[in-house]
């Protein structure tokens, strides 16, 4: 596992450059007007969600990528906390936003702990890479992250995307995919798609008062908050 949990990190890195031409269905990603249009209309469904509770004071955004939902928080939070593992990723976050509401740093998400607790815990299409070993003990640090009736908000990916038939990405089992980049290299990477009930089930076992949406046809997303 630790080795496809490297090869997750490198992906990652080499991917930084690109990442944001897949959120935004460019390139060998757009597949048309009427698809773009669909996707945007349920993003917007998620940050409507995610507006809908404002003035937070700090929050800990985990595997933060190239900003895309940073730039959404530090509208919400007072301060921001960017956790992720790819140098690459925080340095295009950091040019990008160019606030001084957001802490980025260096981790490790699986060998994280948390020096404090945070009004609310973040995190965009990171929870489908943490493979089922690894879950529980996850969710035990995000439980300890949060203050007590603290905000989560989790997005991810549906299992019915259009765009992996696009890309080269190939199934190798339930918890693993291969990712072809732009430039032809390939990665081993872990990828769990979930359906409302079981993610709704599972995080409330883990002490989660939480409720699991789906949009149509990309998106599963999660908003509620930590139990006393």
């Amino acid at each position: 596992m630790s080795d496809f949990l490297q090869e997750q990190i490198e992906y990652y890195r080499a991917r930084a450059p690109e990442y944001d031409d897949w959120f935004y269905r460019r390139g060998r990603y757009d597949l048309g007007e009427e698809h773009t249009s669909q996707w945007q209309r349920e993003v917007q469904q998620v940050r409507d969600q995610l507006y809908s509770v404002s003035d937070i004071g700090q929050i800990l955004e985990m595997a933060p990528g190239t900003g895309i939902w940073t730039a959404e928080l530090v509208q919400i939070g007072e301060g921001v906390t960017a956790l992720d593992a790819s140098p690459e990723m925080i340095s295009i976050n950091r040019a990008k936003l160019g606030s001084d509401k957001v802490n980025y740093q260096l981790t490790d998400l699986f060998q994280y702990q948390p020096a404090c607790q945070y009004d609310m815990v973040f995190f965009g299409f990171w929870l489908s890479h943490v493979p089922a070993a690894k879950l529980p003990r996850f969710l035990e640090t995000v439980y300890a992250a949060l203050k007590p009736g603290g905000r989560l908000f989790i997005v991810d990916s549906r299992a019915v995307d259009l765009s992996r038939k696009h890309t080269g990405t190939a199934n190798l089992g339930d918890e693993l995919q291969r990712r072809v980049l732009s430039d032809g290299r390939q990665f081993d990477i872990f990828k769990i798609y979930y359906d409302p009930a079981e993610l709704t089930e599972t995080l409330r076992a883990h002490g989660f008062d939480i409720a699991v949406e789906m949009t149509d046809n990309f998106f599963i997303y999660a908003d509620g908050c930590k139990l006393p």
